[in-house]
């Protein structure tokens, strides 16, 4: 299994055959190594509806044909691009080629705004989601703040291979709190700070996050590989 981070909160993996992107923010994201039209996927995951999370996912799924897998509301509204998904809620797991996908808990908040002057467009509950691929265990957190539950999470779920987890402060946790979230809470092998960096009111120093931490922490530039 390949798993690679890509900027924001972009991760890509590789298993059994098919390519998955998850939160493909690439347009307008000067972090990235991406580009929207050479990006090739069988499968796009959605953790909410913001739109520096949904990002190219319609354009990139009306030309790879990838299915979207994305929480109930945010699945209509993509459906209703002519773009084949699989619509799932918190607590929800289902099985695909490369692997499963669970939707958990994030406290956070999910609009998609389709155009400027328009109202946004509700999108459901925010998520985090796990992934199962081969013999590994992945959470990407999605948008959030800390909340006691990431242990239930993990107690039903776990243990986790990789933890990717938000540090940019502001809209979702900081580096403490993520410290704290990846420390005692969730407790993973690895974990991967990400949305951070992409503007300026989510600037973060990834490797102070890596410093505090007592697990072991891969801050990694756009386009590297998760090392297991």
């Amino acid at each position: 299994m390949k798993l690679s981070y890509h900027g924001h909160s972009v991760v890509a993996l590789e298993n059994n055959g098919s390519k998955v992107i998850v939160d493909p923010f690439i347009s307008g994201n000067d972090l990235t190594d991406l580009k929207a039209d050479e990006v090739e996927a069988d499968y796009i995951i959605l953790t909410h509806g913001h739109n520096d999370h949904v990002g190219d996912t319609v354009e990139i799924a009306k030309r790879t044909n990838a299915t979207v897998v994305a929480p109930v509301e945010l699945a209509e509204y993509i459906g209703s691009k002519n773009i084949e998904v699989v619509a799932m809620n918190i607590g929800g797991k289902n099985d695909f080629e490369f692997g499963s996908v669970k939707f958990v808990h994030a406290f956070h908040s999910s609009s998609f705004t389709s155009e400027e002057g328009k109202d946004p467009i509700y999108t459901g509950m925010p998520t985090g989601i796990i992934i199962e691929a081969g013999d590994r265990k992945i959470y990407h957190a999605g948008d959030t703040g800390v909340f006691g539950d990431m242990k239930l999470i993990t107690e039903l779920n776990g243990p986790f291979d990789v933890f990717f987890v938000p540090i940019g402060d502001n809209f979702t946790m900081g580096i403490d709190d993520a410290v704290y979230a990846t420390d005692h809470l969730v407790q993973p092998k690895i974990a991967v700070p990400v949305h951070y960096n992409t503007f300026p009111p989510i600037e973060q120093d990834p490797e102070e996050f890596g410093k505090k931490l007592s697990t072991e922490c891969q801050v990694l530039k756009a386009g590297d590989e998760v090392k297991f």
